[in-house]
């Protein structure tokens, strides 16, 4: 236990937000400094436009155990003044340790616990919290081999694991308008704040609850002056889903808009970012934990679907048996009240050892079955 906490300290005190690269390859060397004592190998790193992400893989042939997780968080360089590591009355605390430092430590200490590593890779990456735009290709050559890949992000509420997640769409849509004086001459301009209005309520219109389908226009921005016609407008576009199909109705809406007002423009950018997570590529994974807790008597499980993604939303898309949200339980994640479990760390330390060890000495099915009946949508 104390060598567990010792390790995630020494990984939340080095602060690593996802778009400094200079504090991530600091974290990443953090990273390799623990797994090094503790696997005794030196993890391969792996730059790519800039941030570092680590690597290591055990025996000759391709990876058949994918532990994957990153490193990188959602807090700013000088966090720790205001949100500094602690652990007291059994709960640990500091910037990042949810989501997720603990999770890494916790897959390096499962690996080193494996009376034999053959077949296993751990892939670290520094990117996942802006959506894994320079560590998706990594993430996928690795996992195509696999067996199984397990997720070291935070479990859901109450310690569930995450079996099954939406998929994430990301859009920007930009308006062009014409410039002209509001006061004197309006009627000579096109006015693009109009316009991306009723692009907002376009899209906004896409959203299904009953399929749980989100479409969420988020960041907006328009004009210049108080008194000229806006020339340009734009606004960003959150959609979340629980199933391909929804995923390509959305896409192929999205970039089906035209413009309402005359001589306006719009531009349609980003697109699908990751694929769902649906609980066809959990199950027989879920099943195997469930089993495996109940014999080191930590269980029984409990499963949750969720509306963040992860990097095993990459993995899944692939066909890859997928298990996430095996990594901390606690709560907080991206908040000001982050914080883990301590009790909790041995036993999902072990339950993940227990895991790799049995897919590596059995397999999996490579077409698990579907599982109904999970809880509801939540966080990451």
């Amino acid at each position: 236990m104390s060598d567990l906490i010792a390790d995630i300290e020494t990984l939340v005190r080095c602060e690593s937000p996802s778009d400094d690269h200079e504090a991530v390859a600091r974290s990443a060397e953090a990273v390799a400094v623990v797994g090094r004592r503790l696997l005794g190998a030196e993890p391969e790193r792996l730059v790519t436009d800039g941030c570092t992400h680590l690597r290591w893989r055990f025996g000759d042939g391709p990876p058949r155990v994918l532990l994957l997780g990153h490193h990188d968080t959602v807090w700013p360089l000088g966090s720790l003044r205001t949100h500094p590591f602690a652990v007291e009355n059994g709960i640990l605390r500091g910037p990042g340790c949810f989501d997720m430092k603990a999770g890494v430590v916790m897959a390096l200490h499962a690996a080193a616990a494996l009376p034999d590593r053959t077949g296993v890779a751990i892939l670290v990456t520094g990117d996942e919290e802006i959506g894994s735009p320079l560590s998706r290709t990594l993430i996928e050559d690795e996992a195509r081999s696999c067996d199984a890949v397990f997720v070291l992000e935070a479990s859901a509420d109450g310690g569930a694991l995450k079996t099954r997640r939406k998929g994430v769409s990301r859009y920007w849509i930009e308006v062009d308008g014409r410039a002209a004086h509001a006061g004197l001459e309006p009627e000579k301009g096109v006015n693009a704040g109009i316009e991306v209005a009723h692009q907002i309520l376009a899209v906004a219109a896409l959203a299904d609850p009953g399929r749980g389908t989100t479409v969420v226009p988020t960041a907006l921005s328009a004009g210049t002056t108080t008194n000229t016609v806006p020339a340009a407008a734009s606004v960003a576009v959150d959609a979340r889903v629980w199933d391909v199909a929804e995923q390509d109705r959305v896409d192929r809406a999205v970039r089906s808009l035209v413009p309402v007002l005359a001589d306006a423009r719009i531009r349609i950018a980003g697109g699908i970012n990751r694929p769902p997570l649906e609980a066809a590529a959990s199950a027989e994974l879920f099943a195997l934990a469930d089993e495996l807790a109940s014999g080191l008597g930590i269980g029984p499980l409990t499963r949750a679907a969720v509306g963040g993604a992860s990097d095993g939303n990459f993995t899944a898309g692939l066909g890859i048996p997928t298990l996430d949200g095996l990594g901390a339980v606690g709560g907080g994640a991206h908040a000001d009240d982050e914080h883990v479990v301590v009790a909790e760390l041995p036993r999902r330390t072990a339950l993940l050892a227990a895991l790799t060890e049995t897919v590596l000495a059995r397999g999996t099915s490579s077409a698990p079955t579907n599982v109904p009946g999970e809880s509801g949508a939540g966080q990451r």
